[in-house]
């Protein structure tokens, strides 16, 4: 079957289906799908949508941790025409119903409870009138939520079960009908961006552009028929999402779900369950380096890891090769604007490159570094990095105007990051434009001298932030996690960065904490990091200041 006739996802699953049959799909302890019972799971989902009123292009939310029926009831909505909108399981009530609400969501998939939280509950003083209705993937069922159809009057909230049963109530011609009707320019899904400047924005992407690049990250990254694919990156997520089980079925391989990443609990699953890919930002593999015994388990199984999302050491990218066994390291960069993809390095490049780089351009995806004008910059130089390509999101849902502001006439994708090509097109992103900083006239950009703290031997990790400073208008203020049983002083870093960095690179400020607080991409979240400081947090190099919790719970 050529590529052109899985540009959606429910050919996508029904190709599984007849390919691998009975192999297994997704597998967790609370039982396991082959192909052919996952092709049948979305297909009674959404027929149950269907009998629920849904109609094609309308909006569907999920909000609930790495589960087995996120998953079918994501292939389900792309069934039935719909269009998925995944929420963040960290989210408040308040924060899901400001996403439900603008994405005009008439039905949301949730979780009843997840580390001690009541989803439904924190929803229900904020839920919008939109929201017709909640189907809940676990918790008791009641008299009232065994009922099918317009029996359950105004939409009453109801179990997974009882849900599916509505499904009686669509022929399976009618489903086939709406099935054949979902084409490669179809909308999948719209994503929320994290906000962190603003009220987010719900991005827009079709079947056919997010097939294209599943597939070809998938080839790149040598995903095999034989690969068991434990995914700890929240589903919500295009890391666990997209580059994590959609890519895993475009494979043939079988998805593990995880639900919270624990390097003990991740260490046992290696072992136990043979996992061989293994994807997720750099903070997953320092713990799992970190934990004693390592070199007593058996690793063997482990052959691909793809990272990124922070500055990566070349001594990581080795210890991954060495301690952990991986064949594949690879780095990679994308954004929620081009479907999460748009660079990868490749197989065998060097550590070097794995570590310094994104990698390069991924087939059909055109990169350019360019001066405030648009204009392309020359080789080595910095500048912004715009993306052009099928994998450029379709706009922001109901923002026109921040869509034309975000991609240009000429179908450039402004990412606001700062960035350089080589003269082998491979991209290394230097910073947000909105995170340099200037010290007495020079510009500073943090991810540069993060890259040049990750040499010390000592650090495990460090995060750089621009703060006030009355002389030089600004100074950086470093946050640095020691890697396990190293010790250092920020007196003997700070001296170490003075005879590695040029002076005005060195940060006037520097704190030793435990963990940075990071995004569920493992992105750091600098903003917290600046609140910190504004709250008196941290303010000189003899401080050891802790930052805020890191709540990286899935």
């Amino acid at each position: 079957m050529t590529l052109n006739h899985i540009l959606t996802t429910p050919a996508l699953i029904a190709r599984g289906a007849a390919r691998y049959g009975t192999r297994i799909a997704i597998e967790t302890a609370q039982g396991n799908l082959s192909y052919a019972q996952l092709d049948a799971a979305r297909i009674e989902a959404a027929r149950a949508l269907m009998s629920c009123g849904i109609q094609p292009g309308e909006r569907i939310a999920i909000w609930a941790p790495n589960i087995a029926e996120w998953i079918v009831a994501a292939l389900a909505i792309h069934s039935a025409g719909a269009a998925l909108v995944p929420i963040n399981t960290r989210m408040k009530g308040l924060e899901a119903a400001a996403i439900l609400e603008d994405s005009g969501a008439r039905l949301l998939f949730c979780c009843g409870t997840f580390l001690g939280d009541s989803y439904p509950a924190m929803l229900a003083a904020h839920r919008p009138a939109t929201l017709e209705r909640i189907v809940v993937f676990d918790g008791p069922s009641t008299e009232a939520e065994t009922r099918t159809g317009t029996e359950a009057a105004g939409g009453c909230d109801e179990t997974w079960d009882a849900f599916l049963l509505r499904a009686a109530g669509t022929p399976m011609e009618v489903f086939r009908a709406r099935e054949a009707a979902v084409r490669p320019d179809t909308l999948m899904d719209i994503m929320f961006t994290s906000g962190t400047t603003g009220r987010p924005k719900g991005v827009m992407t079709t079947h056919g552009q997010n097939l294209r690049v599943v597939h070809d990250w998938a080839q790149i990254a040598t995903l095999r028929e034989s690969d068991r694919y434990l995914i700890v990156n929240p589903f919500f997520h295009a890391f666990g999402y997209k580059a994590g089980w959609l890519a895993a079925f475009a494979s043939g391989a079988t998805v593990l779900p995880h639900l919270v990443f624990n390097p003990e609990r991740v260490l046992e699953r290696i072992v136990r369950d043979r996992v061989s890919v293994l994807p997720g930002p750099p903070t997953l593999y320092h713990a799992l380096l970190d934990m004693p015994g390592l070199a007593m388990r058996d690793l063997s199984s482990l052959r691909v890891a793809v990272t990124g999302a922070a500055a990566i050491a070349p001594s990581l990218i080795e210890r991954m090769r060495a301690q952990l066994g991986f064949e594949t390291v690879l780095t990679g960069y994308g954004l929620t604007e081009s479907c999460g993809f748009a660079a990868l390095c490749r197989s065998g490049d060097d550590a070097e490159t794995v570590a310094h780089t994104s990698g390069r351009a991924m087939p059909g995806v055109e990169i350019r570094i360019a001066d405030s004008s648009g204009a392309a910059v020359a080789t080595g130089e910095t500048g912004e990095v715009l993306i052009r390509g099928y994998n450029v999101m379709q706009g922001y849902f109901g923002q026109q105007d921040a869509t034309i502001d975000t991609v240009d006439d000429e179908g450039w994708l402004h990412t606001g990051d700062l960035g350089t090509l080589d003269e082998r097109g491979y991209l290394r992103i230097t910073d947000r434009i909105k995170d340099m900083f200037i010290v007495g006239g020079f510009n500073c950009y943090p991810a540069e001298i993060e890259r040049l703290f990750s040499a010390h031997p000592a650090v495990a990790q460090v995060a750089l932030v621009g703060v006030p400073d009355e002389r030089l208008g600004e100074v950086g203020h470093a946050y640095v996690v020691l890697r396990s049983g190293e010790h250092a002083s920020p007196e003997e870093l700070t001296d170490w960065a003075r005879k590695n960095m040029a002076n005005y690179k060195v940060p006037r400020h520097l704190s030793l904490v435990d963990q940075l607080p990071v995004s569920a991409a493992g992105k750091v979240l600098k903003y917290r990091l600046r609140e910190a400081v504004e709250n008196g947090a941290g303010s000189s190099a003899e401080n050891h200041e802790k930052t805020a919790e890191n709540t990286a719970a899935s």
